[in-house]
């Protein structure tokens, strides 16, 4: 972004302050802006760009360009073994769900047995689910687990809350960690789809394959989170 780009951008900010323009509010048009700070068009567009990259502007073609409330980060230690909804809520967020589905399967998937060294004859209940923060869409996961450990959880054939919790208080079944593998989902991957959303939305995908006391492999999940809302590290030393 050019200097004067720059400072057009925090000219916007400061016009959208001082007007207490909420989120959904449409701003004048381009014409309107550009001439009131006296700029081309072109430099105006790069800043309008650069504030939507941000999420703190939404420009529909034909509508106009409107103020959004972007959610503050989420940041979490890839050392340390976090539920997404204990990440939404340290953030001071609302966390809430939609379950999509849920299902029991009578046989394992190949690629699911191998990774939980389960016998492809194993029962599983698969969970599939939503998770927002201030309503808005920020991770989706889906999570295998065999039928015998997790049935307890769902007698009456729907759930929500804490799966961990859950596990743990109705089922005996303690996490106590995860594998995790980090990826960049493809661009085709539906699920990756529906938390794109947002234009500044970006999509990570956590493989993880979680165990408990005993280190039995109890629960295998793919979780994926926005990346402009979760932000992860990790502390390297040599």
């Amino acid at each position: 972004m050019s200097t004067k780009q720059e400072s057009i951008k925090l000219l916007i900010e400061e016009y959208i302050e001082v007007n207490q323009i909420g989120p959904g509010d449409r701003l004048p048009s381009e014409a309107a802006l550009s001439q009131s700070f006296r700029v081309s068009r072109t430099t105006l567009r790069g800043a309008i760009r650069q504030l939507e990259s941000e999420g703190k502007l939404l420009v529909k073609h034909g509508s106009g360009t409107f103020a959004t409330r972007p959610l503050p980060s989420i940041p979490s230690s890839l050392d340390r073994l976090y539920s997404i909804g204990d990440m939404i809520r340290s953030a001071g967020l609302r966390e809430d769900e939609q379950l999509k589905s849920i299902q029991r399967i009578s046989a394992c998937p190949p690629d699911i047995a191998d990774r939980m060294g389960l016998s492809e004859h194993e029962p599983m209940i698969v969970l599939e689910r939503t998770r927002t923060a201030d309503g808005e869409a920020v991770a989706h996961s889906i999570n295998w687990m065999p039928e015998r450990l997790a049935s307890p959880i769902l007698e009456d054939g729907s759930f929500s809350g804490s799966l961990f919790q859950s596990l743990e208080l109705q089922a005996g079944v303690r996490i106590v960690g995860a594998y995790s593998e980090l990826t960049v989902p493809s661009a085709h991957d539906a699920h990756a789809v529906r938390l794109l959303q947002q234009p500044q939305a970006t999509v990570l995908l956590l493989k993880q394959l979680h165990y408990d006391e005993l280190n039995r492999q109890v629960l295998y999940s793919l979780d994926y989170v926005r990346n402009d809302i979760f932000r992860f590290w990790v502390r390297r030393t040599r």
